[in-house]
């Protein structure tokens, strides 16, 4: 059995993903203020494609970036976004590794972990505020962002998104069950319509993802040593006390 998640659906994640990364681009610049490129390098947990990295890149463009991604599938489409743009190429290292294994620099300037931190269990969660607490330079922010639901329940199949790229539209849906006391089973459903709106494919998914509210979140940053504030789009901003 593959053991990268997103084997089957990560074709079609960034193109599904560019609506949303859009409404996050704002919360995330704001949240980036106090990052600290002179001290180390911005570290991106859970870069996939790398539409935030290409933010963070844009935000701080002194910054030195290691944007980590366990997913082979979604670190292909990273090292393309990367590749025409020497200049990113000279700042941005890409790194094979999970947020809670990857090893980290003595000093970081900052650190993003959006739109993955539910891959992880609380007891991982908890040990990676720790460590990034002890990494990060004086002042330079955390940003992670809580996604809903914040409690397991039901969620019917539901259309998250569409996309035409010529004559085909790109459809992503959805539907969760509990599957724990604060985990949820998701079930995608990515489908590829022609002009006349009927089916040419369609790729499932499922992957467990744990729940957590953005004060739940607050909450661990600060039995971690970090205080923190949410903003808008749930974007949750912590710096080492």
């Amino acid at each position: 059995m593959n053991g990268d998640e997103y084997h089957d659906s990560g074709e079609f994640l960034d193109l599904l993903s560019l609506d949303a990364w859009q409404a996050l681009r704002d919360p995330v610049r704001s949240a980036l203020a106090g990052a600290a490129p002179q001290a180390g390098p911005i570290v991106d947990l859970g870069a996939g494609s790398g539409l935030g990295t290409l933010l963070i890149a844009e935000v701080l463009p002194a910054a030195r970036i290691l944007a980590v991604e366990p997913s082979a599938v979604q670190r292909a489409a990273l090292l393309c976004r990367l590749g025409p743009i020497p200049e990113l190429r000279e700042r941005v290292t890409v790194v094979a590794a999970a947020a809670q294994d990857v090893p980290l620099p003595d000093r970081i300037g900052g650190a993003v972990a959006m739109n993955m931190i539910g891959h992880l269990a609380p007891p991982a969660r908890r040990e990676l505020w720790g460590r990034l607490r002890d990494k990060l330079a004086d002042g330079a922010p955390l940003v992670v962002n809580a996604q809903p639901p914040a409690e397991p329940m039901e969620i019917p199949e539901a259309e998250f998104v569409r996309v035409r790229v010529g004559d085909h539209t790109y459809v992503g849906n959805g539907a969760a069950q509990p599957d724990g006391p604060d985990t949820l089973r998701w079930r995608m459903r990515y489908r590829v319509l022609d002009q006349d709106g009927q089916p040419v494919r369609e790729v499932t998914a499922a992957y467990r993802w744990y729940v957590v509210s953005p004060e739940a979140i607050i909450a661990e940053l600060s039995a971690a040593g970090l205080d923190a504030v949410v903003g808008p789009m749930d974007v949750v901003r912590a710096v080492a006390r």
